[in-house]
């Protein structure tokens, strides 16, 4: 293996690094004989601040903003076993200087050139201090606010990013990605970053979620869903923002499931074997980590809970919620082919590399010299990584480089890509925005709390209006009872003293009359005059006394009366009193049927705020999705109308361009003619438009961008037709290689075996002899061995059998082709055997290819040797093959690869594949081969 980390920690000593701390004068240049002025001043900050990737040049006038530069690391890998017997007479082309922060890179026996970085760590340096100095640096004071940690500053509500770069097997994924699961202690920056992000949330009131991408040959991909393979990048119009809505967003609650997720996103992550690296990943991977924190003591929504007033405060804020977004960019390593050795789709997966990479030196380029163009639409890469240089995030670089003379080249331009970022400059803000989801969840709350409240106060009035006014109502009628029948009892009273009065009065009169009477009819003597006076005397102070008593009874009666209306004045005036608590009561009802009539409005106006906010979100991603349409489809070309003029376009495609190569004419006629035209004629019934028709189809199934376009056309369909329909044996060859140019594509693949192209190139190999239209059926049928989900199937309908069948040709292309397709599929039938998803021996030795393997194993030509080498030792890894490899002679190949072969990864798997292995040691034992 190339890296001296993928297997674990360095070989050799422990050596402690000293803390990291920051020089009051960091210079980015190279220390030459003669030095270049610093673009940075006293405190390690440039004069000037470019603008971001996808903005002009010229500082960022945001009084939030705070401005800090890139912070880069370089990191030496250990040499290998490989360098450690290739290199052994030769000195390490690096010198480093950790004490100074800086490292010598040697030209030759005599000179060299210094430069400076932010730490310099050496292969004795541990993981741990590794994710200190580039995820967690310590700091001096006087770089506080420009270089805090990006953990840290990620759990405060800021962007940060954290990205590897360098030559292929320097140990940029063990850097970032080592799960460190045999050994706690290789535990990457991913795993040690979420460990802190963890520690330091409330599961109560923050979130933590998480995607995992893969960006493979300019196709983003989610490697947590690999069905999700074609993710398209939004961006905001207003404020330049890249997003991925398409992604998986997974919430993290532990540390477990984040490295579970980890070991997902790993698995379906690119990889292939290179003389430079056995497991060199294909792909940059991209962790994104999205922290949600509320801001605590910023109380949005306030309300009184006196038991005497139900209303609220007046103070209605949104809470404040704090966004930050950690990205870990494990970027794919760059190599040159001719130490590579990659070949067929590893050399297109190569440059694809290559291309981005160099798209991201050209723009750290234009932002270190502060130049007016930044070419960020160059590759999806720099669109995703435009807020991590000259944007918004606080940004970490941790460059990896190797120590062998040999690859000097590449060292020195890491070294230089390193010096490059230090001189550009982040404006790093602050995310903070109103939560107003959890605002209107939180008004929903207390508005049902308001409603349920108030309901109850307002039953609870009605209940006691309804009491009392029923109490005054029974006490004003017993009162109005009470009082009638005392004036009734008074008036009978007062009736029949009357009568008694009147009738004591007649019969004194009558006795009186009689007297008077008989005094009249006697003789008037004095004596009898004097009796006279005195009875008329004595009636009259009886008369006087009776009238007095009357008197007196009538004013008693008046009193009574009296008291009796001041009674009933008194009920009243309480009765007025109660229905005036009855209209106060109403009154506070109203007033807090008002309230909530308000609250309801104001809740009503925030829904129709969010929705409208909705509604522009959808509007805007309509306006992208169509902007980058129109940009797909580009000009509107010119559709030639005439059908004459259309074959003539096809046969002839270089006639309208000369000046141009086969591949502009084949680009500008797919441009001016269109696809569904093109497909068109691969049904004329002349021979030669149909062969120049297929040329042109197969030409646009190279590009990958045109090949979802002529799938979704019904291309594929047409080709297939052709290969079973045609006799013309360059139509097959032509088609079947357009077929292998479409089954690249995962998608594509599983569409293929849908519509039976595996049937149609098994029958087109068993008929065909020329040997390139073998080699296009054998290279279609190697890509589809390459779909785990495609085993079975494919080894059914006959896959397996027809890549044996080609052998019969005996060209060294074709069997390149069948020696890469068996190598795939028994690479898969590995990967399933050990996720325990296949049981079994392999369908391989089932369908008699072992013998050729084996036959094939030491073959002179360097491709197919390579594949079957591999083939033997993926076949080798499971223990139910190890019989039959045994009596079918695989052992004493699987010995030899062990010993004697050029590649050391290839040497080194086949020495664990027989180590490992019960049947194979005994065997060997057995035979007396020591291994």
């Amino acid at each position: 293996m190339a890296s001296g980390y993928r297997n674990g920690s360095a070989k050799g000593g422990v050596k402690v690094d000293r803390p990291l701390s920051v020089n009051s004068n960091i210079r980015s240049s190279s220390i030459k004989s003669k030095p270049s002025p610093s673009p940075y001043n006293s405190h390690g900050l440039r004069r000037s601040s470019p603008g971001s990737l996808g903005g002009s040049a010229g500082p960022v006038k945001d009084d939030s903003a705070v401005s800090g530069r890139v912070r880069v690391a370089v990191r030496l890998r250990p040499r290998n076993a490989e360098e450690l017997v290739a290199d052994a007479d030769f000195a390490d082309c690096v010198e480093l200087q950790p004490e100074l922060k800086r490292l010598k890179l040697r030209k030759n026996n005599w000179d060299s050139d210094t430069y400076e970085f932010d730490e310099v760590l050496t292969e004795f340096a541990s993981q741990k201090r590794v994710y200190e100095v580039v995820a967690k640096p310590v700091v001096e004071r006087v770089y506080e606010v420009v270089a805090k940690p990006v953990v840290e500053s990620v759990l405060d509500g800021y962007n940060g990013t954290v990205m590897a770069y360098g030559q292929t097997g320097t140990g940029k994924t063990f850097t970032l990605g080592r799960l460190g699961e045999e050994d706690t202690a290789d535990r990457g920056i991913m795993v040690r970053s979420m460990e802190d992000i963890l520690a330091d949330i409330s599961p109560e009131t923050d979130s933590v979620s998480v995607s995992y991408l893969q960006l493979y040959m300019e196709t983003i991909q989610d490697l947590l869903d690999p069905a999700n393979d074609n993710i398209p990048i939004v961006e905001d119009p207003k404020t330049g923002d890249v997003s991925l809505p398409g992604a998986t967003q997974v919430e993290i609650r532990d540390q477990q499931s984040f490295v579970e997720l980890l070991r997902l996103g790993e698995a379906h992550r690119f990889a292939a074997n290179t003389k430079l690296n056995t497991e060199s990943s294909r792909s940059h991977a991209i962790l994104m980590v999205h922290v949600k924190r509320s801001v605590k003591g910023r109380d949005s929504f306030l309300s009184s809970d006196n038991e005497n007033t139900s209303h609220l405060v007046k103070t209605l804020k949104p809470p404040l919620l704090r966004k930050g977004k950690l990205v870990v960019v494990d970027l794919a390593g760059s190599e040159r082919i001719d130490k590579s050795g990659s070949e067929g789709h590893t050399l297109e997966e190569a440059k694809s590399i290559n291309l981005s990479l160099s798209a991201l030196g050209k723009c750290i380029n234009a932002l270190a010299e502060n130049s007016a163009h930044v070419p960020v639409r160059d590759s999806k890469l720099t669109r995703l990584l435009r807020d991590s240089f000259g944007g918004t995030a606080r940004t970490s670089l941790v460059v990896t480089i190797g120590p062998s003379p040999r690859h000097r080249g590449e060292t020195a331009s890491t070294i230089m890509f390193g010096q490059r970022a230090m001189k550009v400059e982040n404006m790093v803000r602050i995310k903070e925005e109103f939560d107003y989801k959890s605002l209107a969840r939180r008004l929903d709350i207390q508005l049902d709390k308001l409603i349920a409240e108030n309901e109850r106060q307002q039953k609870a009035f009605e209940d006691e209006i309804g009491r009392i006014t029923l109490d005054a109502q029974n006490r004003i009628s017993a009162a109005e009872r009470s009082h009638a029948d005392a004036l009734e009892k008074e008036r009978l009273k007062y009736q029949r003293d009357y009568m008694e009065s009147i009738k004591k009065l007649e019969e004194q009169w009558a006795i009186e009359k009689q007297k008077r009477s008989n005094n009249q009819n006697g003789v008037g003597t004095k004596d009898g005059c004097l009796d006279k006076t005195c009875n008329g005397e004595d009636t009259a102070v009886s008369i006087s006394e009776e009238v007095a008593e009357v008197k007196k009874e009538l004013e008693n009666e008046l009193r009574l009366k009296k008291a009796a209306e001041e009674e009933v004045n008194n009920l009243k005036s309480q009765l007025a009193q109660w229905k005036r608590s009855e209209a106060a009561g109403n009154a506070e009802i109203i007033k807090l049927r008002k309230m909530l009539e308000d609250e309801a409005h104001q809740k009503m106006k925030l829904e129709e705020e969010i929705t409208i906010l909705k509604s522009q979100l959808l509007q805007l991603s309509f306006e992208a999705e169509e902007t980058r349409r129109s940009l797909d489809r580009g000009g509107p070309g010119k559709i030639f109308n005439g059908l004459d003029s259309l074959v003539t376009q096809v046969r002839h495609p270089h006639a309208r361009d000369p000046g141009n190569g086969h591949k502009a004419s084949i680009a500008k006629l797919f441009e001016q003619v269109g696809l569904q035209k093109i497909l068109s004629l691969l049904e004329s019934e002349d021979a030669d438009v149909r062969i120049h028709a297929v040329k042109v189809v197969a030409n646009l199934a190279a590009e990958e961008a045109n090949q979802e376009k002529i799938v979704e056309a019904g291309g594929l369909t047409s080709l297939l037709m052709l290969l079973s329909s045609s006799e013309d044996e360059m139509i097959r060859r032509v088609a079947a290689g357009a077929i292998a140019n479409l089954a690249m594509n995962e998608k594509n693949q599983e569409l293929i075996m849908a519509q039976g192209g595996i049937n149609l190139l098994s029958m087109t190999a068993a008929d065909a002899e020329d040997p390139q239209t073998l080699r296009m059926v054998a290279g279609a049928i190697a890509n589809l061995c390459g779909n785990d989900k495609l085993q079975t199937k494919l080894r059914g309908e006959g896959g397996i059998k027809a890549l044996l069948g080609m052998v019969r040709c005996g060209h060294p292309d074709v069997l390149a082709q069948v020696a890469r397709g068996i190598a795939n599929f028994a690479k898969c039938e590995s990967r399933a055997s050990t996720q325990g998803a296949k049981t079994g021996k392999s369908l391989l030795i089932d369908d008699g290819a072992l013998p050729w393997i084996v036959q094939n194993a030491n073959n002179e030509a360097s491709p197919i040797r390579r594949h079957i080498e591999l083939a033997l030792c993926h076949l080798a890894q499971h223990e139910v093959n190890a019989k039959d490899m045994i009596s079918g002679g695989a052992l004493w190949e699987l010995v030899r690869i062990s010993r004697d072969c050029s590649r050391e990864d290839i040497r080194n798997l086949a020495h664990r594949t027989l180590t490992s292995s019960p049947t194979f040691q005994a065997e060997l034992r057995r035979l007396r081969i020591e291994c």
